[in-house]
């Protein structure tokens, strides 16, 4: 316990120079030795743990959002210039200019250290209960450090808590990758392990065992295509994923309603980060898309301005989606209208520009903000998950393929887009176009085409730079190894 000593001139002086300190024991200070001492103290740790996490989406951090997607062929600039995020899908990012750092993730991963650590020793109610607590911590560390290892390959690995200040001990140099997935993989097998049921918390902003099995089905795709695991890994991959499948979830009716604010925790969504209006930190990074600026040209209609509403001063319209992608996708596929919306009016070169509509908010007092939950997994992503393993085991993926299909252009237009399976390279393309469409400003696009091979093949500025294989990694950049001084920059990017 940290001591506070309090040594005051004139009782010095009264004492005739004792030497003899006075020690206050503080009374409102919280420490590890006072906090971790119930089941409820473990509770509070674990919404603090997701507050953690929802810090590396949020307004003011893009970090998982722009890892996940920044960098694919799903942008270009827009109205309100670029904010330096054109060096992202303009794939022109150096060591200086690296874009967001692994701070907010580090964070969130001690808080899941702090978790593993403590609560093996207290008391709980029930067995269960404290092996759910130990499973979402598990969980949420391999998850953090599957988002570590995708993009920055080498990372440290911290798995003991920083519980103080030591300038040697919190100096920590990479470790390999391949160590970092057995990490990953070791947390996966204990979280599901764990978890006492397969029942989805409520609203569905916590990892259950249906989220760790989505997790695990993808993390063992991943090594399976880019580490060369082969069919052991996709046949982890479509057990897990066959697993998480059987919790209460559901591909909806209708796509738009997946993300429908007033359908929040709905039974698509496996999980998701949860975003309120009442909370800090409570927008979601989609304001990027949206312009403060309410004076649209005369030829945008009314009706257009009624979709989008009046965005909460400070937006701006940084980023749109990029004609290549809005060009791919037809009129009948319902996710079109459900993805993005095209101001413009109806006659020639009358475009104004593009709007997100996934993560959209809500409109209060007249002012739009976003506090949409981010969701990490959701069904029809699973679908496609499942597709994806079943074809590299050479079985056919076309049931899966086409649900989601059904679902996209309804049953009088889907006869026309019946997939027919056909070579294990042409399904893999078929299924990540179909990600492109399904799974569209979802914070999945780069990783996807890093996982599939595609990245220098899609990414137009990234066409013809394969053997610049540092280019699928982001740069570690200055800010991070001026301040870790065991941690080197990625060869290429120095």
């Amino acid at each position: 316990m940290k001591k506070i000593y309090i040594v005051p001139l004139l009782l010095a002086v009264l004492l005739g120079g004792c030497e003899k300190h006075v020690e206050i024991e503080p009374v409102s200070q919280i420490t590890k030795e006072s906090f971790f001492k119930t089941e409820n103290d473990v509770q509070s740790a674990l919404n603090g743990m997701y507050v953690r996490l929802r810090n590396l989406n949020n307004s003011s951090t893009i970090d998982l959002y722009a890892w996940g997607e920044a960098r694919s062929d799903m942008f270009t600039s827009a109205l309100a210039g670029t904010v330096g995020y054109d060096r992202y899908y303009n794939n022109t990012m150096t060591a200086a200019t690296s874009g967001p750092d692994w701070g907010a993730a580090y964070t969130a991963i001690n808080a899941a250290n702090l978790l593993l650590k403590y609560t093996p020793n207290i008391n709980f109610t029930s067995e269960p209960a404290k092996n759910n607590a130990l499973a979402q911590a598990h969980t949420m560390r391999a998850f953090l450090y599957f988002v570590l290892a995708r993009t920055y390959g080498d990372v440290p690995l911290r798995t003991e808590p920083t519980e103080g200040y030591d300038p040697v001990a919190i100096q920590v140099a990479r470790s390999a990758e391949a160590d970092v997935f057995k990490l990953i993989k070791e947390d996966l097998e204990k979280a599901v392990a764990l978890f006492p049921d397969n029942v989805i918390p409520s609203g569905r902003g916590k990892w259950s065992k249906s989220a760790a099995n989505a997790l695990k089905g993808e993390v063992y795709l991943w090594t399976g295509k880019r580490f060369n695991g082969g069919n052991a890994d996709f046949t982890t991959a479509l057990s897990a994923i066959n697993d998480a499948l059987t919790a209460d979830v559901a591909l909806l009716p209708n796509y738009a309603d997946v993300f429908r604010y007033t359908n929040k925790g709905n039974k698509e969504v496996i999980m998701a980060i949860k975003f309120s209006a009442l909370e800090g930190g409570n927008q979601i990074w989609a304001h990027n898309m949206y312009s403060a600026n309410t004076s649209y040209p005369a030829y945008v209609p009314q009706s257009q301005r009624d979709i989008v509403g009046t965005p909460l001063a400070g937006n701006g319209n940084v980023w749109r989606v990029s004609d290549n992608v809005r060009n791919q996708f037809t009129n009948d596929d319902t996710r079109k209208a459900a993805t993005y919306i095209d101001l413009m009016g109806p006659g020639v070169n009358q475009y104004f520009t593009t709007y997100g509509l996934k993560y959209n908010g809500t409109v209060e007092n007249g002012t739009r903000v976003f506090t949409s939950d981010f969701i990490l997994y959701r069904y029809g992503d699973l679908l496609l998950m499942k597709a994806e393993a079943k074809n590299a085991l050479s079985q056919d993926p076309s049931v899966e393929i086409n649900q989601i299909r059904l679902r996209a252009y309804g049953a009088s237009n889907y006869p026309a887009h019946i997939f027919v399976t056909g070579t294990k390279a042409q399904n893999d393309d078929a299924i990540l176009k179909e990600r492109l469409f399904e799974m569209a400003l979802e914070g999945k696009r780069w990783w996807d085409l890093v996982r599939f091979g595609k990245a220098f093949v899609l990414v137009p500025s990234l066409q013809g730079k394969s053997a610049q294989t540092h280019l699928l990694y982001w740069p570690i950049g200055i800010t991070i190894t001026t301040r870790e001084t065991l941690v080197k920059e990625t060869p290429g990017w120095q």
